[in-house]
């Protein structure tokens, strides 16, 4: 709250491996910009009601993902822009939640600034991975000519009864 009151501002930048769970997302590569991110806080007094800290997020970071189209390394940009509305505690933050579309947060002393911009990073992933167009030419098959093949190969176990069958109304 005192952050909020003094309309405190947090900005900095850091590498992609210090976010753990960010990093094990992505693939290694050789370079890779560092994630940026900023922090700003406010109180908004709603009318009739009381000041209200809320907290304006954003991130920006570049990760190697893999295309499931092609199967190659990709980049993708990650970017947050999120406004957060902060609760007194747990349980009016989900009371609040249900209420309002705004992300709310309840208060607290160990209130993790990194790990939500990882958070939010983690959730800006997509969820296909897919480049726009792939570097390579991706073979669009249904079927393989090897298994048409095996299969006709294959003895049919009917074909020997139906030689039978053709033999014994010859004779």
């Amino acid at each position: 709250m005192a952050f909020a009151r003094a309309a405190g501002a947090l900005e900095g930048t850091l590498p992609l491996a210090a976010l753990e769970r960010l990093a094990e997302s992505s693939q290694p590569a050789a370079e890779v910009p560092p994630v940026h991110w900023q922090a700003r806080a406010e109180l908004r007094t709603p009318t009739g009601g009381a000041a209200q800290p809320w907290l304006h997020l954003q991130a920006q970071a570049q990760v190697q993902l893999t295309c499931q189209r092609c199967l190659q390394a990709m980049p993708a940009v990650l970017e947050v822009d999120r406004w957060f509305r902060f609760a007194p505690d747990e349980a009016a933050a989900a009371v609040l939640d249900d209420e309002v579309e705004e992300d709310v947060l309840a208060v607290s002393r160990a209130f993790d600034l990194l790990a939500l911009v990882e958070d939010e990073l983690l959730m800006a992933l997509p969820l296909v991975p897919r480049h726009d167009h792939c570097p390579v030419e991706v073979p669009l098959q249904a079927t393989d000519p090897g298994f048409e093949a095996a299969n006709a190969e294959q003895a049919h176990p009917f074909a020997a009864l139906a030689r039978l069958r053709l033999d014994a109304d010859k004779s």
